[in-house]
Protein backbone atom coordinates (compact mmCIF):
# COMPACT_ATOMS: atom_id res chain seq x y z
CA UNK A 1 0.00 0.00 0.00
CA UNK A 2 1.51 3.46 -0.74
CA UNK A 3 0.68 6.66 0.21
CA UNK A 4 1.22 9.78 -1.31
CA UNK A 5 1.67 12.96 -0.07
CA UNK A 6 0.17 16.38 -1.86
CA UNK A 7 1.56 19.94 -0.55
CA UNK A 8 -0.77 22.44 -1.64
CA UNK A 9 0.23 25.93 -3.05
CA UNK A 10 2.97 26.66 -0.19
CA UNK A 11 4.34 29.27 -2.32
CA UNK A 12 5.46 32.78 -1.20
CA UNK A 13 2.40 34.70 -1.67
CA UNK A 14 0.44 32.32 0.59
CA UNK A 15 2.99 31.19 3.02
CA UNK A 16 5.00 34.19 3.45
CA UNK A 17 3.67 37.42 5.34
CA UNK A 18 4.58 39.25 2.46
CA UNK A 19 2.88 37.69 0.09
CA UNK A 20 -0.16 39.22 -1.97
CA UNK A 21 -2.64 36.95 -0.37
CA UNK A 22 -0.54 35.77 3.00
CA UNK A 23 -2.22 33.15 5.09
CA UNK A 24 -1.59 33.76 8.61
CA UNK A 25 0.78 31.96 9.70
CA UNK A 26 1.35 29.90 7.03
CA UNK A 27 5.01 29.19 7.35
CA UNK A 28 4.40 27.26 10.52
CA UNK A 29 3.04 24.26 8.36
CA UNK A 30 6.34 24.25 6.74
CA UNK A 31 8.71 21.93 9.39
CA UNK A 32 5.38 19.81 9.42
CA UNK A 33 5.27 19.71 5.66
CA UNK A 34 8.98 18.72 5.50
CA UNK A 35 9.00 16.35 8.06
CA UNK A 36 5.92 14.05 6.27
CA UNK A 37 8.29 14.93 2.84
CA UNK A 38 10.92 12.18 4.63
CA UNK A 39 8.11 9.89 5.13
CA UNK A 40 6.47 10.03 1.97
CA UNK A 41 6.95 7.66 -0.84
CA UNK A 42 5.31 9.62 -3.38
CA UNK A 43 5.22 13.43 -3.00
CA UNK A 44 3.57 15.58 -5.95
CA UNK A 45 3.42 19.35 -5.17
CA UNK A 46 0.88 21.63 -6.61
CA UNK A 47 1.64 25.52 -7.21
CA UNK A 48 -0.92 28.14 -8.49
CA UNK A 49 0.60 30.00 -11.68
CA UNK A 50 -1.48 32.06 -12.98
CA UNK A 51 -0.92 34.59 -16.07
CA UNK A 52 -0.33 38.06 -15.13
CA UNK A 53 -4.42 39.03 -16.50
CA UNK A 54 -6.90 36.91 -15.30
CA UNK A 55 -10.50 36.67 -14.58
CA UNK A 56 -9.43 34.86 -11.23
CA UNK A 57 -8.27 37.90 -10.15
CA UNK A 58 -10.33 40.75 -8.65
CA UNK A 59 -8.67 43.42 -10.83
CA UNK A 60 -10.45 41.22 -13.81
CA UNK A 61 -13.53 40.78 -11.77
CA UNK A 62 -12.57 37.70 -9.86
CA UNK A 63 -12.84 37.48 -6.04
CA UNK A 64 -8.85 37.44 -5.18
CA UNK A 65 -5.90 39.72 -5.25
CA UNK A 66 -3.10 39.10 -8.38
CA UNK A 67 -1.35 36.36 -6.66
CA UNK A 68 1.00 33.66 -7.98
CA UNK A 69 1.71 35.61 -11.13
CA UNK A 70 3.71 32.48 -13.38
CA UNK A 71 7.42 33.86 -13.29
CA UNK A 72 7.62 35.98 -9.45
CA UNK A 73 8.63 35.34 -6.44
CA UNK A 74 5.09 35.20 -5.27
CA UNK A 75 4.66 31.99 -7.74
CA UNK A 76 7.41 30.10 -6.30
CA UNK A 77 7.67 27.62 -3.77
CA UNK A 78 8.65 28.81 0.06
CA UNK A 79 12.36 28.38 0.04
CA UNK A 80 12.39 26.80 3.38
CA UNK A 81 10.28 23.75 1.83
CA UNK A 82 12.06 20.67 1.45
CA UNK A 83 10.75 19.93 -2.58
CA UNK A 84 11.06 16.09 -2.78
CA UNK A 85 8.88 15.23 -5.87
CA UNK A 86 6.93 16.30 -8.68
CA UNK A 87 5.23 19.61 -9.08
CA UNK A 88 1.56 20.20 -10.93
CA UNK A 89 1.13 23.90 -11.68
CA UNK A 90 -2.73 24.68 -11.82
CA UNK A 91 -4.11 28.35 -13.22
CA UNK A 92 -1.58 27.98 -16.27
CA UNK A 93 -3.94 29.53 -18.76
CA UNK A 94 -6.04 31.49 -16.36
CA UNK A 95 -8.04 28.89 -15.68
CA UNK A 96 -10.09 29.20 -11.96
CA UNK A 97 -10.34 26.43 -9.72
CA UNK A 98 -8.54 25.51 -5.98
CA UNK A 99 -8.50 21.53 -6.34
CA UNK A 100 -5.03 20.42 -7.49
CA UNK A 101 -7.26 17.70 -9.36
CA UNK A 102 -9.58 19.95 -11.53
CA UNK A 103 -9.37 23.46 -13.20
CA UNK A 104 -12.40 25.39 -14.14
CA UNK A 105 -13.16 27.94 -17.16
CA UNK A 106 -13.89 31.01 -15.27
CA UNK A 107 -16.24 32.06 -18.28
CA UNK A 108 -18.18 28.50 -18.57
CA UNK A 109 -17.56 27.14 -15.91
CA UNK A 110 -16.58 23.51 -17.58
CA UNK A 111 -14.02 21.47 -15.54
CA UNK A 112 -11.42 19.45 -16.90
CA UNK A 113 -8.85 17.58 -15.24
CA UNK A 114 -5.04 18.04 -14.21
CA UNK A 115 -2.69 15.45 -14.36
CA UNK A 116 -2.72 14.57 -10.90
CA UNK A 117 -5.27 11.60 -10.95
CA UNK A 118 -3.29 9.49 -13.59
CA UNK A 119 0.21 10.55 -11.47
CA UNK A 120 -0.95 9.32 -8.20
CA UNK A 121 -2.65 6.04 -10.23
CA UNK A 122 0.65 5.34 -12.32
CA UNK A 123 2.63 5.09 -9.09
CA UNK A 124 0.04 2.70 -7.76
CA UNK A 125 -1.11 5.35 -4.91
CA UNK A 126 -3.50 3.96 -2.54
CA UNK A 127 -4.45 7.10 -0.01
CA UNK A 128 -3.59 10.42 -0.07
CA UNK A 129 -2.29 12.73 2.76
CA UNK A 130 -3.52 16.18 1.96
CA UNK A 131 -1.15 19.48 3.86
CA UNK A 132 -0.48 23.02 2.82
CA UNK A 133 -2.68 26.47 2.13
CA UNK A 134 -5.14 27.07 2.18
CA UNK A 135 -7.38 24.91 4.36
CA UNK A 136 -10.56 26.51 3.23
CA UNK A 137 -9.79 26.36 -0.49
CA UNK A 138 -7.09 24.69 -2.22
CA UNK A 139 -6.80 21.76 0.58
CA UNK A 140 -10.52 21.85 1.30
CA UNK A 141 -11.36 21.07 -2.61
CA UNK A 142 -8.66 18.68 -3.32
CA UNK A 143 -9.17 16.37 -0.25
CA UNK A 144 -12.81 16.39 -1.42
CA UNK A 145 -11.98 15.86 -4.91
CA UNK A 146 -9.58 13.10 -3.96
CA UNK A 147 -11.80 11.24 -2.03
CA UNK A 148 -14.45 11.93 -4.77
CA UNK A 149 -12.19 9.66 -6.92
CA UNK A 150 -11.63 6.78 -4.59
CA UNK A 151 -8.93 7.01 -2.59
CA UNK A 152 -9.53 7.57 1.15
CA UNK A 153 -7.82 10.66 2.82
CA UNK A 154 -6.42 12.02 5.74
CA UNK A 155 -6.04 16.09 6.11
CA UNK A 156 -2.97 16.69 8.86
CA UNK A 157 -4.23 19.62 10.87
CA UNK A 158 -0.76 20.70 12.20
CA UNK A 159 0.44 21.12 8.61
CA UNK A 160 -2.65 23.68 7.36
CA UNK A 161 -3.60 27.14 7.79
CA UNK A 162 -6.83 28.77 6.56
CA UNK A 163 -7.34 32.14 4.74
CA UNK A 164 -10.44 32.69 6.71
CA UNK A 165 -12.24 35.47 4.72
CA UNK A 166 -15.39 34.77 7.20
CA UNK A 167 -13.73 34.25 10.33
CA UNK A 168 -14.14 30.09 11.36
CA UNK A 169 -14.27 29.20 7.37
CA UNK A 170 -11.54 26.58 7.92
CA UNK A 171 -12.87 25.30 11.22
CA UNK A 172 -16.08 24.86 9.11
CA UNK A 173 -13.73 23.81 6.27
CA UNK A 174 -12.24 20.76 8.32
CA UNK A 175 -15.86 19.82 9.41
CA UNK A 176 -17.05 19.64 6.26
CA UNK A 177 -14.22 17.30 5.27
CA UNK A 178 -15.20 14.97 8.45
CA UNK A 179 -18.55 15.07 7.51
CA UNK A 180 -17.56 13.76 3.84
CA UNK A 181 -15.33 10.85 5.65
CA UNK A 182 -11.26 12.37 5.47
CA UNK A 183 -9.61 11.69 8.44
CA UNK A 184 -8.29 14.65 10.39
CA UNK A 185 -4.75 13.48 12.03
Amino acid sequence: MTWALLVVDVQNDFADSEGSLAVDDGQAVIPVVNALVAEAPVVVYSQDWHPPVTPHFATSGGTWPVHCVQGTWGAELHPDLVVGGDVMRKGTSGEDGYSAFTVRDPQTGSETTTTLAATLRAAGVSSLVVVGLATDYCVRATALDGLALGWPVTVVREAVRAVDLKPGDGERALAELAAAGVVLR
